[in-house]
């Protein structure tokens, strides 16, 4: 990543939003955190991610970007290379 942001400010970031999609104040937001890792990741809070996430870093994701993604790490990677 060039632009400046870190990884850490990325994942600090990342926790802030998931932890509000899934109203879980204690949620810890690792590389490897998956929809399957998070009772409450529905295709509904999915998609409420999703647009949260593009609004706090004011970036836009194509839905086959978002598809490939196997985990949270892949996403801040997504992230980090558009920033």
């Amino acid at each position: 990543m060039e632009s400046g942001i870190d990884v850490a400010k990325i994942y600090a970031k990342l926790t802030e939003i998931f932890r509000d999609v899934f109203d879980d104040d204690n949620l810890q937001v690792t590389p490897a955190l998956t929809a399957a890792d998070v009772d409450e990741w529905d295709s509904l809070n999915h998609i409420r991610l999703v647009v949260s996430v593009e609004r706090a870093f004011g970036l836009s994701f194509s839905a086959a970007q978002v598809g490939r993604l196997k985990n949270v790490g892949e996403f801040a990677e997504l992230i980090g290379a558009k920033l």
